[in-house]
């Protein structure tokens, strides 16, 4: 498969001295995702870990939400025209009986690494009907166990020390152990790829667990953790008007600049004995 990082030659300026080195830079490469052969989405990502964000998508688009409601997923050979295989295209395979996506609110499906959501025909067509719901999740979590969240994220990007480019997220417990972490260039793939792990591994409704992201909380992220039933979504940095929006009115506790012993709690502060 493709790799998750590439090197290329530069030329670096510091303090008016000039040289030439090497350096490493987070590989981004297309992802096409098919569902019975049909094509549903591309995306751009970083290679790694794609059975898993094909399964967080599926999910995150309300097509499936068990375990056992998915019955392979594979890389699609002939991806080529000489018949070889890019290991940029997938092809998800559904357990019989489960209705494939309905073409309703399918877009056009091409999302880059920044946005997971452009094209979509409206925004009713995101408020997508979960099968849980966050509002009465009972989870307790300390404010000083939600504070050390981003040190452990970050400690554990592992592909970010090398690039510095990429965005994480990563899924906890209420007191504070890291369960998955995933990182890739577009934040919404990252999410989805916890969300993946979590389906594939039959963790699915995630209730009682934290969702950490490394960038800023939009509508599409609340909406992804609405969807796998995380009651609490950080970020250590803005949410927008739209996610605070959605948050509230699901239940979800949302946090936003997350950073050292400070936050914004913008809903959901009673999770935090606020």
């Amino acid at each position: 498969m493709g790799r998750v990082t590439t090197r290329r030659r530069v030329v670096r300026v510091v303090d008016g001295r000039v040289s030439a080195r090497p350096d490493t830079l987070a590989a981004e490469e297309p992802l096409e995702i098919r569902v019975g052969g049909q094509p549903l989405s591309v995306t751009m990502r970083t290679p790694g870990h794609d059975f898993d964000l094909a399964a967080g998508f599926l999910v995150s688009e309300g097509v499936i939400g068990r375990t056992d409601e998915l019955n392979a997923i594979r890389y699609c050979a002939g991806a080529t025209v000489d018949n070889g295989n890019t290991y940029n295209v997938l092809d998800v395979s559904l357990a019989p009986g489960v209705p494939p996506p309905d073409p309703s609110v399918e877009r056009n499906f091409y999302t880059t690494s920044s946005c997971g959501l452009c094209g979509k025909a409206s925004l009713d067509a995101v408020r997508a009907t979960s099968r849980w719901s966050v509002e009465f999740d009972e989870l307790k979590v300390d404010i000083d166990t939600v504070t050390t969240m981003p040190d452990t994220l970050r400690t554990a990007q592992l592909v970010f020390d090398r690039t510095g480019g990429l965005h994480a997220a990563g899924l906890f417990t209420r007191d504070g152990r890291l369960l998955c972490l995933r990182e890739d260039v577009g934040r919404h793939n990252a999410v989805d790829k916890v969300i993946g792990w979590a389906l594939r591994d039959n963790r699915l409704p995630l209730s009682g667990t934290v969702l950490m992201v490394s960038g800023r909380a939009s509508f599409e992220l609340v909406q992804k953790a609405v969807m796998a039933g995380i009651p609490v979504l950080a970020a250590v940095s803005a949410p927008s008007s739209l996610a605070v929006e959605l948050a509230a009115e699901m239940g979800l506790t949302l946090i936003g600049f997350l950073r050292g012993t400070s936050m914004n709690v913008y809903t959901g502060g009673q999770r935090l004995g606020l």
